[in-house]
């Protein structure tokens, strides 16, 4: 049942790898896909938790894209998976692809001799998110993007396929309904 959407991650982890872009056709797609096989039999979930795993994923990554660390195709893509597994899946999905991207980031920061200033800027914008309160989040934004240490941004959605194809293979979405 997980195949059509592991398709269409794959196809916008390619996409998003070319163009740093992510065609709302297909996540509009993905995500429409996941309501209406929530309605077939042995689903991945309930229309319900198609619904909250969308909602789940749009809320995960809208507050990276209000600190700009994602763009608005990534929230998107985040919502249409979570529409294919619910909030659980989602959520998942989301950690797993965290320590994916860190790792890619930790790796191409290595390669490029980068690591010590990897980390030094990541502890300041650490404390800045600390004392949002204080400086405000357009100042931590800012930091976030002054601070950027590897040259080029690592495409939202390769991480994310990684995330999907490794708990699709280790069966470890959520049950059925």
């Amino acid at each position: 049942m997980c195949l059509p959407a592991l398709a269409l991650v794959a196809w916008a982890a390619a996409t998003d790898w070319r163009s740093r872009r992510i065609p709302n056709w297909l996540t509009f797609s993905l995500a429409l896909g996941g309501l209406a096989q929530s309605l077939a039999f042995g689903t991945l979930c309930t229309p319900a938790q198609s619904v909250s795993g969308f909602a789940v994923g749009f809320a995960l990554t809208f507050v990276l894209f209000a600190l700009r660390a994602v763009q608005g195709g990534d929230v998107k893509l985040l919502a249409a998976v979570g529409a294919w597994i619910g909030p659980m899946g989602a959520l998942q999905v989301f950690c797993v692809e965290a320590i994916v991207g860190a790792v890619i980031v930790l790796a191409q920061a290595a390669a490029q001799g980068r690591l010590r200033t990897l980390l030094k800027n990541t502890a300041v914008l650490a404390v800045n998110l600390l004392h949002v309160k204080d400086v405000g989040l357009d100042h931590v934004a800012e930091t976030g993007r002054s601070t950027r240490t590897v040259e080029v941004r690592l495409p939202y959605a390769v991480p994310l396929l990684v995330a999907v194809a490794v708990l699709v293979a280790h069966n470890a979405l959520p049950g059925r309904g």
